[in-house]
């Protein structure tokens, strides 16, 4: 079905199977979807059934090794009251709260890491589907994440192919001629934001259908969400408060720019 010009829908896939390891994720999308895809129709799928589908499962009793081994440089520790949380860079370069190790939505007893390289999934997912079903759809794969600055959580792209993840528009003007210096849409992440809404975190439903912003499905060649890792030299915030604070204060220490206290009684 066709919109509208400027119309945008989302709908939920519904009626998937649970998926297990070593399932062809691909061939049940496509089973679902046949006969539903247009051309232009962009998939936002949620990352834990992919790593379902790789086998990325394992026991919960080895979840803080596990963030341990899926870390490449811890960005902030704290102490809550339900244990000490790690905001930690993967080896993907995705800066996420326990390295994307998740209990939710998995059988008892395990957690799921995240794919191994989620452009290269969903490049598997994009391809496979345009063969099937011959329509030209992209594929974005989410994963819920916190914020800087900002409460609560909410879904981006970690994984995506055959669509153009950001929309730069510097060098153009804005409706009052004005031109756009640094505005750089995140498409992708919008994308994985608006279909968590229509996906939901317990329905069951993890896939979910964008239409109307064909303008964005490109070839399979395109650059993946990797394109939205920012670059440590552009990076303002790699460390959390206190740990910048501690690198700080030692790196003075180092250079004799601060000094310790001490403290002195008289006999």
């Amino acid at each position: 079905m066709s919109l509208p010009p400027d119309t945008v829908s989302i709908f939920a896939v519904d009626g998937l199977p649970e998926i297990h390891p070593g399932d062809d994720l691909a061939g049940t999308l496509g089973d679902a979807l046949a006969g539903t895809l247009i051309d232009g129709d962009i998939l936002v799928v949620t990352s834990k059934v992919v790593s379902k589908a790789e086998g990325r499962i394992i026991q919960a009793a080895d979840r803080e090794d596990a963030i341990t081994a899926q870390t490449r440089r811890l960005v902030a520790s704290r102490v809550g009251p339900h244990g000490t949380t790690r905001i930690v860079e993967t080896h993907l370069g995705l800066v996420m709260a326990a390295a994307g190790v998740d209990a939710s939505n998995v059988p008892d007893g395990t957690i799921a890491l995240l794919p191994v390289d989620p452009d290269a999934s969903a490049l598997a997912l994009a391809t496979a589907l345009r063969a099937r079903l011959g329509v030209a759809v992209g594929v974005i794969l989410s994963d819920t994440f916190g914020r800087p600055w900002r409460d609560g959580q909410t879904d981006v792209a970690i994984g995506a192919a055959g669509l153009q993840v950001v929309d730069d528009l510097r060098g153009s003007s804005d409706s009052q001629g004005r031109t756009l210096e640094v505005t750089v849409p995140a498409i992708a992440d919008e994308l994985a934001g608006a279909a968590d809404l229509v996906k939901g975190k317990a329905s069951g439903r993890p896939v979910a259908v964008v239409r109307g912003l064909g303008r964005y499905v490109t070839g399979l060649d395109a650059v993946g969400a990797v394109r939205l890792i920012r670059v440590a030299e552009l990076d303002m915030f790699r460390l959390g408060s206190d740990e910048a604070y501690q690198q700080g204060y030692a790196a003075g220490f180092a250079e004799g720019l601060v000094e310790t206290q001490h403290t002195t009684t008289d006999d």
